[in-house]
């Protein structure tokens, strides 16, 4: 998952603290939920910053990890879909939980 504010900014330095704030507590229910929707037993949270930047403009990695599932460093193993029906899957899975987490008023 890539967490991405609207408004630009290229890179973490770039970015007002409070929407820096902002994007943190987000980053924080994101990962919450993509650690439930994925049945992840933990997630990597990640920022490039001007050095393997490939996109010029600021994101946040949120990754599913499970013990044994390849990441080494900062590199993980990027697979493909199997289909644009899993691809779908996976989404609405994401979803329903961060619908969820909003219904329940959760937010650390």
């Amino acid at each position: 998952m890539l967490l991405i504010p609207k408004q630009h900014f290229e890179t973490l330095e770039d970015l007002p603290a409070e929407l820096a704030q902002l994007l943190f507590l987000n980053a924080q229910r994101l990962s919450r939920a993509v650690r439930e929707a994925m049945g992840a037993e933990g997630t990597f949270v990640a920022i490039n910053n001007k050095v393997s930047q490939s996109v010029p403009h600021f994101h946040i990695h949120i990754v599913p990890r499970k013990k044994g599932d390849g990441l080494k460093g900062f590199f993980w193993p990027r697979m493909k879909y199997a289909s644009a029906e899993k691809m779908e899957e996976v989404r609405a899975r994401l979803a329903l939980v961060v619908g969820r987490m909003r219904g329940s008023g959760q937010h650390s």
